[in-house]
């Protein structure tokens, strides 16, 4: 089975299943590790929310990627933890160390957001570029307005209806 992994902007996503065998580990830590060094990524979210239980193999594998990328020089965060898998890693030791954790997903990539740098990642143009180079006679004025922040949005983290109410 080839676990994927995901990119987004600066940073990888990859998740550790249930399923994984002990090759498919392997291939994952070269894979991922690959990955770092062509796309020059600045850090890895690692998801292990699918593991219910750890073993003292998988907790091996998921620390020595850390350290590998860590080597590489990418920032490590581990996201869904679930609790019978903390526990496992307290009894296990200092399994893995030097990796930040979080909840979920969501909040690894609010904490990695520094590294999330879209003008890192290839010739994209920015909307400004774009405009002026288009439509000379167009100013940025004349688009940037409708994304800036407005007292008529919702608050943040609210969607439009939990903000009505």
């Amino acid at each position: 089975m080839k676990v994927p992994i995901l990119r987004h902007a600066n940073v990888l996503l990859t998740s550790f299943q249930d399923d994984l065998t002990d090759r498919d580990a392997i291939d994952l830590q070269f894979d991922l590790l690959e990955m770092i060094e062509q796309l020059e990524a600045k850090a890895v979210l690692m998801d292990v929310s699918s593991l219910e239980f750890l073993d003292s193999y998988q907790a091996k594998m998921i620390s020595e990627t850390a350290a590998m990328a860590r080597i590489l020089g990418c920032r490590v965060v581990l996201s869904g933890v679930q609790p019978k898998v903390a526990v496992t890693l307290v009894e296990l030791g200092d399994v893995i160390t030097g990796v930040e954790t979080v909840l979920n997903i969501e909040r690894g990539m609010t904490l990695l957001a520094d590294e999330i740098k879209f003008e890192d990642i290839g010739d994209a143009g920015t909307i400004e570029e774009e405009v002026s180079d288009d439509h000379p006679e167009e100013t940025t004025d004349d688009v940037v307005p409708a994304l800036k922040p407005s007292a008529d949005l919702p608050a943040a983290g609210l969607t439009a209806t939990e903000a009505a109410n």
